[in-house]
């Protein structure tokens, strides 16, 4: 019997024409690392990463110039926009004026409560959701003295704390982010808050690190706690280019099944029978099929002679020998082709798929 995720069920909150909770798709979200004031650098990276499938995009604001900015950015772009706001309340009322379909605050950091309550009051006259974000890196100093030290438990009272203010203040149109580089730490806290509230869960692990350790921290992590059918936005936080956390969120996805659609790319590992370069190989397949839109799962073998059988799961396959290289559907030779041909003749049955 195939394993069949049940997701926790929560509130349904609006992001600037897209949804999140309330059993909608987990969406993908990455941040922009461009000056939010230029305006014409950031439109531009925001375009290329909705291109790679983010559904969300992050700015940050640390400036009354950044916020007036974000009006021009809205009209470059075709997904939502959270601005990301630390230590002045006056700069999330500015974005919220500019367009932000959503805002990320840290209610302990913003201001007093004049100043928090100004921020809601914009966001209730735009109908705006606010997400209440807590790192573990700044977790109170009273809360690391009650359980001494950074703990699970100190975020998830952190965050409900602050969205306790944010409610006494008349508002729930609420989304929360709770995170921590400790990967562990990270999934208990998740577990956790996901028992005490239904709001919808931002989740990811912050500070995960380089492209090879943020995603396999980032893996581990969003796996064990979306596994459990927690999450219903998630980023995947890496140092680096934001196209390649958006590349990496949709894979987690796909590989728990929380996401149809888009070529899977499997390939053998190599050994002493290999006699093509099948690294370079299967990362030009990986790249050569990300604009092509079909579920299937493409296999890159490195030997002719195993290739046939060990491809027989995969849709399609390409298995490569000295000079030539196979195209197998199902398991079975489909074609021989030169081996400068092997990659356009993958291309061209992918192109015609079904015909």
């Amino acid at each position: 019997m195939a394993f069949q995720m049940i997701r926790k069920k929560t509130r349904r909150v609006e992001i600037g024409g897209r949804a999140v909770g309330g059993g909608e798709p987990i969406l993908i979200q990455s941040m922009t690392n461009t000056r939010t004031e230029d305006v014409k650098a950031t439109i531009g990276q925001i375009q290329r990463l909705t291109a790679a499938g983010c559904e969300i995009i992050r700015c940050a604001v640390p400036n009354m110039e950044a916020a007036e900015a974000l009006a021009e950015i809205k009209k470059g772009i075709t997904i939502p926009l959270v601005a990301d706001i630390h230590f002045d309340y006056r700069l999330a009322v500015e974005a919220i004026r500019h367009g932000a379909d959503k805002i990320r605050i840290n209610p302990g950091n913003i201001g007093d409560r004049a100043g928090i309550q100004a921020v809601i009051d914009a966001a209730k006259e735009r109908g705006i959701p606010i997400r209440v974000g807590v790192n573990s890196g700044s977790l109170e100093k009273d809360l690391v003295e009650k359980y001494q030290g950074v703990t699970a438990e100190g975020l998830v009272e952190s965050a409900l704390d602050k969205v306790r203010i944010i409610e006494g203040m008349g508002y729930e149109n609420l989304v929360i982010s709770i995170k921590s580089s400790d990967v562990l730490m990270c999934v208990q806290a998740h577990v956790l808050i996901a028992e005490r509230t239904d709001y919808p869960l931002h989740v990811g692990i912050t500070e995960a690190g380089t492209i090879t350790s943020g995603n396999i921290k980032s893996a581990i992590g969003l796996g064990m706690i979306l596994g459990q059918g927690i999450g219903d936005t998630i980023r995947v936080s890496l140092t680096g280019d934001p196209l390649e956390e958006v590349k990496s969120a949709k894979l987690i996805l796909r590989t728990l099944g929380l996401r149809k659609g888009g070529i899977e790319v499997v390939s053998c590992p190599t050994c002493g029978r290999t006699q093509i370069d099948l690294i370079a190989l299967a990362n030009q397949v990986e790249d050569m099929v990300a604009d092509i839109p079909l579920d299937l799962k493409v296999a890159v073998m490195g030997c002719v002679v195993n290739g046939p059988g060990e491809a027989k799961e995969a849709d399609i396959g390409i298995a490569g020998g000295v000079g030539e290289g196979l195209i197998i559907k199902r398991g079975e030779i489909y074609k021989k082709v030169k081996e400068e041909e092997l990659l356009p003749a993958l291309r061209y049955e992918l192109l015609h798929w079904g015909e």
